[in-house]
């Protein structure tokens, strides 16, 4: 069991994990992929570096930084996302790839990623049976047809959770490759998708030879699950897909806390440092106090 859990290893996670250690705070970060700062081929508006530094490095440095005083770092895709109550806390529950972990708090720090595709009629039919959570909205398609659109180890979870609810499961990976799982009632179509059509809800399924699959919703899991997704599977409020907090980077779910890109507003190095720091000492005191 984990004090601190936290998710990303960018400037908000960094910066947040180095105060939870400093307070003797087991902590662990779990991160995966490409962090949006590794991008940056200079960055000369940061504090402290009179010539710049490349994004790279100081992602890498970070991450160094955060190893050298005791943190446990791992890259792992995370797949699941759950919080089961306790007296009046929470115990935070997160399924990776590799492992699951267990912590008293969690701190969302992973940029503001949503799986989002450019097909048609996904935009229009978000929430008519356009959905980003199986474990949330799966319950709702008892019994019915439902499609995931994904075809990775995010997309395959989802699946997991929905094929002992729904009646049929169909996996659209829309082109890609085809993934290496079966179960009864699933079935797999790699074509690439052209439209999603409906009047009021999702209905159909259009590929590009103009074929046709009947479907009563579609789970979106392309990818990996960003801020946005795992923000839903907790229940945390959103605003123009981020995460709401309070001026001490609260969420709406005691013990959990948001910092950096996914909570929106400046989206800047330093921001995200500060709001990292702020989390990580609004956490503290919480833990302090239970």
């Amino acid at each position: 069991m984990y004090d601190v859990l936290i998710i990303g290893a960018g400037p908000a996670g960094i910066s947040a994990s180095l105060y939870t250690k400093r307070a003797n705070l087991n902590t662990i970060i779990l991160h995966y992929g490409e962090s949006s700062l590794e991008k940056a081929k200079r960055i000369e508006n940061y504090y402290g570096f009179e010539n710049g530094i490349d994004g790279k490095t100081l992602y890498n440095n970070g991450i160094k930084q955060a190893k050298n005083l005791g943190v446990e770092v791992k890259e792992e895709e995370i797949l699941k996302i759950e919080a089961e109550k306790v007296a009046d806390n929470s115990i935070f529950k997160i399924t990776t790839t590799k492992s699951t972990y267990e912590a008293k708090s969690l701190i969302i720090a992973i940029g503001a990623k949503k799986n989002k595709l450019k097909i048609k009629g996904v935009k229009e039919l978000e929430g008519k049976g356009i959905s980003y959570c199986a474990i949330c909205d799966g319950f709702f398609y008892r019994n019915k047809d439902v499609s995931v659109l994904g075809s990775g180890n995010y997309a395959l979870s989802e699946t997991n959770d929905l094929i002992n609810i729904a009646k049929t499961v169909t996996i659209l990976t829309n082109g890609e490759s085809k993934p290496d799982f079966r179960a009864d009632n699933v079935q797999i179509i790699t074509k690439p998708i052209e439209e999603i059509k409906g009047e009021n809800r999702v209905e159909e399924v259009v590929f590009n030879d103009k074929s046709t699959l009947k479907t009563n919703g579609i789970f979106i899991a392309q990818g990996t699950a960003g801020s946005v997704e795992l923000a839903k599977k907790l229940g945390l409020l959103l605003k123009d897909d981020k995460i709401i907090v309070n001026s001490n980077m609260e969420t709406n779910i005691k013990g959990v806390y948001a910092c950096g890109d996914c909570t929106g507003g400046i989206l800047q190095i330093s921001n995200a440092v500060s709001e990292g720091t702020t989390a990580a000492l609004s956490l503290i005191q919480f833990l302090r106090k239970g």
